[in-house]
C-alpha cells in the first residue's frame, strides 16, 4: 500500500487497518497454508507473506466469510481509482529447490522463516555451489 495523498486519512486509515486484521485472523484461525509473514509501516506499506500454494492463497481471498475480501469489497468501493491510495500485489509460485535465502548476521526473515535453514558452509559457501547442490 502507498499512501498518495496523506491528507486524504478517511480512505487510507481504513486500508491500514485491514491487513493486521487478515494477519490476526489467519494467525488466530491457524490457517494451515498461511505460513508466516512479515510487515514494515511507512508512507509505502509493505506485507510480505509466505503460503503453501497459490490454491490456498485463492482460498482465503475468496471466502466472504473471512476478512480479505470484504476488505477488497470495500477497497473498490471506496477508493477504487481515485489515485488516493495505491496498491500491487505480486505472487510469485516457486518450485522446491527454486530458490534462496542467505542470511548473514541477522536472524531468519521471509522464506527462510518459514522454511528450513541449511547452513552455508563448504560447497555450499558460495551461490554457484548453492545452486549444483540444488540440483
Amino acid at each position: 500500500m502507498r499512501l498518495n495523498r496523506p491528507w486524504m486519512i478517511h480512505k487510507w486509515l481504513p486500508v491500514t487497518r485491514a491487513m493486521p486484521r487478515m494477519i490476526s485472523e489467519l494467525e488466530r484461525q491457524r490457517d494451515p497454508g498461511f505460513l508466516g509473514g512479515e510487515t514494515w509501516f511507512g508512507r509505502t506499506t509493505i506485507a510480505l507473506q509466505s503460503w503453501r500454494s497459490a490454491e490456498d492463497l485463492l482460498r482465503y481471498a475468496t471466502n466472504p466469510d473471512l476478512a480479505h475480501l470484504p476488505a477488497w469489497s470495500a477497497f473498490r468501493r471506496e477508493v477504487g481509482s481515485s489515485g488516493d491510495v495505491g496498491i500491487w500485489h505480486e505472487t510469485y509460485v516457486i518450485s522446491p529447490g527454486q530458490h534462496e535465502s542467505v542470511y548473514h548476521n541477522m536472524p531468519a526473515f521471509g522464506l527462510g522463516k518459514v522454511g528450513s535453514l541449511i547452513p552455508a558452509t563448504g560447497a555450499r559457501e558460495h551461490a554457484r555451489g548453492r545452486f549444483t547442490a540444488a540440483g
